[in-house]
């Protein structure tokens, strides 16, 4: 699928397709820099299982950010601009539908 800029440039969208929990280091920024949810923080507890961060009962190792909503990446490539452990994998490809 491509696109053309306002100017006529052409553009192809990059969709977040996953996210490498073991590179992330939950910094935030991909989810700022986001306005359609497409992600969200989650805690890894000391089991190694993913939890909600307002879940007071787990004990919290390490924040990452996971997909929340991969149909709504739009491919502007904004979370992997600014995303400083180049965790996230993007493709030009059409996302399936959750």
């Amino acid at each position: 699928m491509s696109f053309q800029t306002r100017d006529g440039r052409d553009w192809t969208p990059q969709y977040l397709i996953t996210i490498d929990a073991k590179k992330c280091i939950g910094c935030g920024r991909c989810f700022k820099v986001c306005g359609r949810d497409v992600m969200t923080l989650k805690g890894i507890s000391e089991g190694g299982e993913l939890v909600n961060l307002d879940d007071e009962d787990d004990e919290i190792e390490k924040k990452i950010m996971v997909l929340n909503d991969q149909g709504a990446c739009i491919g502007c490539g904004a979370c992997a601009r600014v995303c400083p452990a180049n965790c996230q994998t993007h493709t030009s490809a059409v996302p399936e539908a959750a």
